[in-house]
């Protein structure tokens, strides 16, 4: 049997190579390096003695499955014809067909895909999210599925629930709605909105997403229901930078971050205005890491939106000394996504560094910082929170005592309810959960 390996050993977080090994000697067998662009490694062929591997590349700038036998260096693209991201999640037992994940629009399709005739036929299922997605050995397909309306279940490919949990299921929640907007440049930007019941126009979250490389999905998100229960209107924008449309949207941001997250979520404020959903005079903006960090960016770089307050959840305040304290890999990551050390790159620091905006910031501002965090780690948060201290703005911060989240869902629910009582005192309209 072979190992492949996905690495960045060439010097690029973003675009990973694969190697493929030799397990019982260390040697290597083949290496592919697609320089500027992602490779990913999915699934060896389930037959002994096939040495195909599905694998998904960005040669045509949209993520497509390919096989390639690393041995004889034989490549095989394959098409399916269809819009948006594709990968593979799986073979068939026979190794006759391949399972295909399409992702388009910040929703899931899953396909098989016949390799003898490039036939290409839909699985049935509901909308929404598939984050895990097998064949059995029967040749039924079983997958994790939710929605913005539906918690997590698994089911199979006649719709029948085959892991039930045990106890109270969750309460259904508002449904996410796709819109699309053009933003100042003319490119068509995708999100989701979610709504109390009734019309708006509603107070608006805009909640920008972590990652970057990463994307906001139709998905279960207890969070989100929280606060559309409070009265907001939940705005989720895959801006430029994000995943799920190829690899130019995503490596906008390379050299430039910060830019074209804060024009797009801007301008879909505007379409949202403009729409009667989104009510201007209780705007608020706030996110979890990434997401912190935009949030922090966006109110000292566009204190003239007259937001109500922020939420910084695990974020990158500031960004110079936060990767003097990261760890090695989020370092070498930082190096691909900025084009060098943050002193290597002085002009696009003193821009888009949160902390050189700090004292232009007018809204109150929660911060939300584990202790423990190597990813956006406490001390360069705290420096941040310092800052707007020391002229007396006003802000409130929660501290917790493990890394980048929680992983406890009472600790969740504790910060939730601070976030909420937060909202509730500086934005008009809305309601603090009840005991």
């Amino acid at each position: 049997g072979l190992l492949c390996l996905q690495h960045a050993e060439h010097g690029d977080e973003i675009h990973e190579a694969l190697r493929v090994i030799d397990p019982r000697t260390g040697a290597t067998v083949a290496e592919l390096v697609d320089e500027g662009k992602q490779l990913q490694s999915c699934a060896w062929s389930p037959i002994v003695g096939d040495r195909r591997l599905a694998v998904v590349h960005e040669r045509r700038r949209i993520p497509r499955p390919a096989l390639w036998d690393p041995v004889t260096g034989e490549w095989i693209d394959l098409d399916p014809g269809v819009d948006g991201e594709v990968s593979v999640a799986d073979w068939w037992p026979d190794a006759s067909a391949l399972l295909l994940s399409q992702l388009h629009d910040g929703r899931h399709r899953l396909h098989r895909f016949d390799l003898a005739d490039g036939r290409l036929t839909a699985i049935e299922h509901p909308e929404g999210q598939i984050e895990w997605a097998q064949v059995r050995p029967d040749g039924a397909v079983w997958y994790r599925h939710s929605s913005g309306a539906s918690p997590q279940r698994i089911l199979d490919d006649t719709g029948r629930e085959v892991l039930p949990l045990r106890g109270e299921p969750a309460p259904a929640g508002r449904p996410y709605r796709s819109f699309r907007f053009d933003n100042r440049h003319g490119d068509s930007v995708q999100g989701f909105t979610v709504t109390p019941e009734g019309d708006g126009p509603w107070p608006v979250l805009m909640r920008p997403h972590g990652g970057p490389t990463w994307l906001d999905e139709d998905r279960w998100n207890p969070e989100v229901q929280s606060y559309v229960d409070g009265g907001f209107a939940v705005v989720a924008v895959n801006y430029r930078g994000s995943t799920g449309r190829g690899s130019e949207w995503r490596d906008a941001l390379i050299g430039n971050i910060g830019g074209p997250e804060l024009e797009d979520l801007n301008d879909a404020l505007d379409h949202l205005v403009a729409a009667g959903i989104a009510d201007p005079d209780r705007a608020v903006v706030g996110g979890w890491s990434w997401g912190g960090y935009l949030t922090l960016l966006m109110l000292g770089k566009h204190p003239d939106r007259g937001w109500r307050c922020g939420i910084a959840g695990i974020p990158v305040g500031d960004y110079e000394l936060s990767y003097e304290d990261m760890s090695p890999l989020l370092q070498a990551y930082d190096r691909a996504l900025l084009g060098g050390r943050p002193d290597e790159v002085p002009e696009l620091m003193a821009d888009r560094n949160p902390i050189h905006s700090a004292d232009a910031v007018e809204a109150p501002v929660l911060f939300l910082i584990g202790e423990h965090d190597s990813r956006c780690p406490l001390r360069q948060a705290m420096a941040y929170v310092d800052r707007l201290a020391a002229r007396g703005h006003p802000h409130a911060v929660y501290l917790f005592s493990t890394g980048h989240g929680s992983l406890d869902i009472e600790e969740d629910i504790r910060q939730q309810r601070t976030i909420l009582e937060f909202l509730s005192g500086h934005v008009p309209g809305v309601g603090a959960p009840q005991d």
